[in-house]
């Protein structure tokens, strides 16, 4: 039988094996091609295999339009363009898979910022994993090290 934690008023199990938050920097990654790292690539290849569900969060979302954005406005449209057709790929095939930000959530996330409020986003993506029961891959794992939940760091 599985541990509980009572957590305002939501039980949490430990993750899932095999269901996973994938962090911007992970879906940024694969962007590469050729280039993206090798354990990335054999995580997206392993996850596709094992037909294991992933998902991405809104924070995700707003944070891959913050950089097609903030690149647009330094003048480079070009790849401001080509990272728009990418996002909208990526949004595309994840569309079911986006997770909003509701009041659990949220509740968690205020649990999770005190009494170290740093990494703003990357705690609203935790508290995300954690109500879901959700597995997170980063590459940043100390930006998620004292929130409790799970990570998996594909990166060789």
């Amino acid at each position: 039988m599985l541990a509980t934690t009572r957590i305002f008023n939501v039980f949490r199990i430990p993750a899932r094996p095999g269901v996973y938050l994938i962090d911007t920097n992970i879906i940024s990654e694969i962007r590469k091609g050729k280039r993206t790292n090798r354990g990335v690539r054999a995580f997206f290849r392993q996850a596709a295999a094992d037909a294991s569900p992933l998902y991405l969060s809104v924070v995700t979302v707003a944070e891959l339009r913050r950089g097609v954005d903030l690149i647009r406005h330094r003048g480079d449209h070009p790849q401001a363009s080509a990272l728009e057709a990418w996002m909208a790929t990526i949004l595309s095939g994840y569309a079911p898979n986006i997770l909003p930000v509701d009041i659990e959530i949220s509740q968690m996330w205020g649990h999770l910022r005190v009494p170290d409020p740093t990494h703003e986003l990357d705690k609203l993506i935790a508290a995300t994993a954690l109500i879901n029961d959700l597995t997170v891959v980063t590459r940043n794992v100390e930006d998620f090290a004292r929130t409790g939940v799970k990570l998996l760091n594909p990166f060789d």
